[in-house]
């Protein structure tokens, strides 16, 4: 099963930016920490980015990281936006 990954704020829009991952792009966009059957334990890194580990799992198993920028516009705007492809 693939889904899609994307890079967005924790809590707020002054906060760091944390995975969130859907199996759909009609699906809302949950933290990785709420999908247990994909999360995998963080690096013990300081400061370290929180789910890059899952990150690297699931682009391994061949999901795709949606751009930060584009993870709240509708499929058929990125459609529109990407020539109606």
């Amino acid at each position: 099963m693939t889904g899609q990954m994307c890079w967005l704020n924790e809590q707020g829009a002054n906060s760091h930016k944390i995975l969130h991952l859907r199996l759909k792009p009609s699906d809302p966009w949950r933290p990785y920490t709420a999908c247990r059957q994909f999360a995998v334990p963080d690096h013990n890194i300081p400061r370290g980015s929180k789910g890059w580990a899952t990150y690297q799992k699931l682009f391994k198993a061949g999901w795709a990281l949606v751009p930060s920028a584009e993870a709240h516009q509708t499929p058929a705007l990125v459609g529109a936006l990407a020539g109606g492809r």
